[in-house]
């Protein structure tokens, strides 16, 4: 079992906390999120989150590498709400073409900030929760069935697989001399191609594992566990922190007074 581990040689403070506490914090965050489309909320919940990163274990280097098409994609979206929105207040840069006023600035700025508040945490989720961990807890206490726990399971172990495959494909490509040359269209088709190399992949190996894991009994009726899954005062302490972040950032946005809820007018 893969562990994250933090300075002193033991496992970092929210690996050892219940799955099901770590993503009903998340789920609180992400509800007052996905209210409001302000940049003080969203910069309230991210600062905050960004303190929870070394109780993850997780380095500014790991965070970066396990995360970064979500802060690219935040950014892009950042950008492109800045240029696309209508203007609003005084115009800082006018190219013709788009423009940027103060009303677009700050609305660019929230949906970036607040992208990057909702990925944050589902990184640190990922990165800090054990699989087998997850699977125990949807099934202990969740109550889930088990065919869909098991697959859920077998999903989060073939993620790593499935990256290490992208590779794989990529090499054997490229040594056919496929992908590694050519014009940006026939690039997209070699990327493309490998795309459907590995969902084939993919596809097998799904096939594979199911008809394993029935052919070992996982879809019994009755189940027993080599681990109990239970929840501990760290696991309240987690859920108060999702609970005390969202409080924060709505706080934060009342008091501004840039709280803008996302189904009403922009004011």
């Amino acid at each position: 079992m893969r562990e994250e581990l933090t300075l002193d040689g033991n496992r970092s403070l929210l690996t050892r906390a219940n799955p099901l506490a770590k993503f009903a914090a998340v789920v609180l965050i992400t509800m007052v999120l996905a209210l409001s489309i302000d940049w003080v909320s969203a910069s309230v919940a991210l600062a905050c989150e960004l303190l929870l990163v070394p109780l993850a274990g997780l380095t500014p280097g790991l965070l970066w590498k396990r995360g970064w098409p979500l802060i690219l994609a935040a950014a892009l979206g950042g950008w492109s709400t800045t240029i696309l929105a209508p203007d609003s207040g005084n115009i800082l840069f006018d190219a013709g073409i788009w423009s940027i006023s103060e009303g677009s600035l700050e609305l660019g700025a929230g949906f970036m900030l607040r992208g990057l508040a909702i990925a944050l945490p589902a990184v640190l989720l990922m990165s800090c929760t054990d699989p087998t961990d997850l699977a125990d807890a949807l099934a202990q206490k969740a109550k889930l069935p088990h065919r869909f726990v098991l697959g859920t399971l077998a999903a989060l172990r073939l993620v790593g697989l499935m990256a290490e495959e992208w590779q794989t494909i990529g090499m054997a490509r490229r040594a056919r001399g496929v992908g590694s040359h050519g014009n940006p269209l026939q690039r997209l088709r070699a990327v493309l191609g490998q795309s459907f190399g590995l969902l084939v992949q993919a596809v097998r190996r799904a096939t594979r594992l199911a008809v394993t894991m029935e052919a070992r009994g996982f879809g019994g009726a009755r189940r027993t566990w080599a681990r109990t899954s239970t929840f501990s005062r760290l696991d309240a302490w987690v859920v108060l922190g999702g609970l005390l972040i969202a409080g924060a950032a709505v706080t934060a946005a009342l008091g501004a007074g840039t709280w803008n809820m996302v189904f009403l007018a922009p004011q």
